[in-house]
């Protein structure tokens, strides 16, 4: 079954094409790479998919519906929800306040911000349930800002999956990270159950390798190639376009 699909995807701003013709079809429940050098297009592609940006033409469907139209609200409520380069998580509220409010907020409910979470017993029970997923069971009363950078990628993470989505996008989820967290989160991502769509902008090769059960290789906004990571490793072309180059 496909999960998600652009057909002919353009995008351009002013004279600079960042998207062209990009068709792509993702199987529901299958892990993909989106790599490519700096300026490939590979970050305005994840905005196409979640509704930052609207094609200027092309089509998106979720599942065979098309949501070209939708804004970001209304396809995290009907399955696509993203992580972003950089932290977006509330630094003021605990781990386990921000998810019961991502919870809360999933079910459309808004008026909640002078309601204590403590009497939202079922959003703070499916809050701890996040956490302990993404590996953060120990930290749910702890204030956001003062866990580190890695369990703050590991809860943004968790806030996204709060949405209960159906394709999930990960714009560099390593990014910034040493090498232990690194693994945790190659970790977390590899135990996302298989019900669920994953898609992943990352720099780091070893975990585009290990992860992914296709890769996608972007260029100037173009498809450049797409296959399996042997098919990728053996390319010439994307050797000589990508792998050779110093890595973003």
């Amino acid at each position: 079954m496909i999960a998600l699909e652009t057909r002919s995807l353009n995008k351009s701003f002013g004279s600079l094409t960042v998207t062209q013709d990009v068709s792509l079809a993702f199987e529901s429940g299958r892990r993909y790479a989106i790599i490519g050098p700096n300026g490939a297009g590979k970050t305005t592609y994840f905005n196409l998919l979640a509704g930052n940006l609207r094609p200027d033409s092309g089509t998106i469907l979720l599942e065979g519906r098309d949501i070209t139209g939708l804004d970001v609200t209304r396809r995290a409520r009907i399955g696509i929800a993203r992580s972003f380069q950089r932290n977006n998580v509330f630094a003021d509220f605990t781990v386990r306040d921000n998810l019961a409010l991502a919870c809360v907020l999933r079910t459309g409910s808004t008026p909640i911000f002078w309601r204590p979470m403590s009497r939202l017993p079922s959003a703070r029970k499916e809050a701890d349930e996040l956490a302990a997923q993404v590996g953060l069971a120990d930290t749910g009363d702890v204030v956001a800002r003062n866990i580190s950078y890695g369990s703050q990628r590991q809860l943004e993470v968790a806030l996204a999956l709060a949405c209960r989505p159906k394709v999930l996008l990960l714009d560099e989820p390593t990014s910034g990270m040493g090498p232990e967290e690194t693994a945790r989160m190659h970790a977390l991502i590899s135990a996302l159950p298989r019900t669920l769509t994953v898609i992943v902008i990352e720099h780091d090769m070893d975990i585009v390798l290990n992860l992914a059960d296709r890769i996608i290789v972007l260029d100037y906004g173009r498809v450049l190639a797409q296959g399996t990571p042997a098919e990728i490793r053996a390319s010439q072309v994307v050797r000589d376009r990508y792998l050779g180059e110093a890595r973003r």
